[in-house]
């Protein structure tokens, strides 16, 4: 069977490759050429590509599962595996890797040329070809390429099936941030840490945080509310230096005798949650022969590191079925949009109402136990009861959906009705933040 492939990002690619090892043709289609020569990547069409990226557990048993060879090549390109304490005397185990989506694609990608039945190629697609109420292929720049399934990998933002689909659900989800990216000098130790992947502090307004790569390489982040435009002029090199010199968990990082800048800052666009199922407006299967997984399905907020995470759990999912149906694909999107309602929809689910209330907590209100908590409530309530942490840990592995912290809501409820709130780290306020970035820019000439 030839199956075409729209995108050639993690899904796509890892999409590709486990068909082809099950005996399929598959050309995987992306309108970028893929890395230079030298190694640089700009990744055409992707601008979360050089942000940062936490892949979790699940992306590691994905690729062992299928291709370990993916695995030894981003550890031997210099990927960390990201561990935490198991029980006492044992062995720390593993929950994800820290890594660059630069290099987590090149690896990746190179898997895929290297793969016999992987076709790459580059091109533009322009729409989906239909015969009697079927999808039978693609036109790529013109040109026709023929496929007995066509897989929409190309993400959110893709245009070219879009007329097949009912509406999309979620949206923009209010925060908005930027980046640089820091390598560490020769001899430095990690800066300070609170979660396996680097540092997240929260304050009342924006969040500060900090993700380990690769090769001694660390991303640094702020973000805020996409209203703040205040501080829409952190993308200044000037203005986002003096910001994170201001926040004691950034300014430990940044400081120059542990690290040196390696990129420009990195602005980043609105940060989405949306949701978009294999149906129709009727209801019905989009197109017969069509199939949409990954972020054509489902985004959620960057900040807990679900993306690549749900995209490879569709995709394992994905295969499977498709081995199952054969080439009844309607039957085949039929099931496999069932699993992603119950499965990866729930995700999605949970971050809308998380940023909702974030936004309005840092727009100045306080917590409101008339309303559900949040999940970001219910965790930070365990440092008041760390046995609450029996329930939110498979949470917070995504071994659990989020359905499972109502099991602990009513205590951390309690928690909250007695006065607690979260403490606030050291650092400046949003409006002393605000005032640093206004002063800086003026300094400068001003934001443009």
């Amino acid at each position: 069977m030839h199956t075409a492939v729209v995108g050639a990002g993690p899904t796509g690619l890892y999409t590709a490759i486990a068909l082809a090892r099950r005996g399929h043709e598959v050309t995987v289609i992306d309108r970028d050429p893929g890395p230079d020569q030298n190694g640089s990547w700009k990744r055409r069409g992707v601008m979360q590509f050089h942000h940062p990226h936490a892949f979790r557990q699940q992306v590691g048993e994905a690729l062992l599962a299928e291709m370990p060879e993916v695995w030894d090549g981003l550890i031997t390109a210099g990927a960390e595996l990201a561990t935490v304490p198991d029980q006492p005397g044992q062995p720390e185990r593993v929950i994800g890797l820290r890594c660059r989506r630069l290099i987590f694609e090149r690896v990746l990608r190179s898997a895929a040329e290297a793969q016999p039945g992987v076709t790459l190629r580059t091109g533009h697609v322009d729409d989906v070809r239909t015969e009697q109420g079927r999808g039978v292929g693609i036109r790529v720049s013109g040109h026709q390429v023929d496929a007995d399934l066509v897989i929409d990998a190309s993400g959110r933002a893709g245009k070219a099936t879009q007329a097949f689909r009912g509406p999309l659900e979620g949206g923009d989800c209010g925060i908005a941030y930027v980046s640089r990216q820091y390598q560490l000098l020769p001899g430095a130790e990690h800066g300070p840490m609170n979660v396996p992947f680097g540092i997240v502090t929260s304050y009342p307004g924006y969040q500060a945080v900090v993700f380990i790569h690769d090769n001694r390489i660390v991303s640094i982040l702020i973000a805020r509310a996409n209203t703040d435009r205040q501080m829409a002029a952190l993308r200044s090199q000037d203005v986002f230096e003096a910001a994170i010199g201001a926040i004691p968990s950034l300014a430990a990082w940044s400081a120059p005798d542990r690290s040196q800048p390696i990129t420009p800052v990195l602005p980043g666009g609105r940060l989405h949650n949306t949701y978009q199922g294999q149906r129709n407006a009727a209801g019905q299967i989009a197109l017969d022969g069509l199939i949409f997984v990954g972020d054509a399905v489902c985004t959620t907020n960057p900040v807990a590191g679900r993306g690549v995470t749900t995209s490879l759990m569709q995709t394992q999912r994905l295969v499977q079925l498709i081995d199952d149906h054969r080439r009844d694909f309607t039957s085949c999107s039929l099931e496999f949009d069932h699993w992603c309602e119950t499965n990866i929809k729930p995700w999605f689910s949970d971050h809308v109402y998380w940023d909702a209330e974030l936004i309005r907590r840092w727009s100045g209100h306080d917590i409101d136990l008339t309303r559900p908590l949040p999940s970001d409530l219910i965790m930070a309530a365990t440092a008041v009861d760390p046995e609450m942490l029996n329930v939110v840990g498979p949470y917070l592995a995504m071994l659990a959906l989020p359905a499972s912290l109502a099991a602990v809501e009513p205590r951390a409820r309690e928690i909250y009705a007695s006065g607690w709130r979260p403490p606030v780290p050291d650092g400046p306020t949003r409006d002393e933040l605000a005032e640093l970035v206004t002063s800086v820019s003026a300094r400068n000439g001003g934001f443009r």
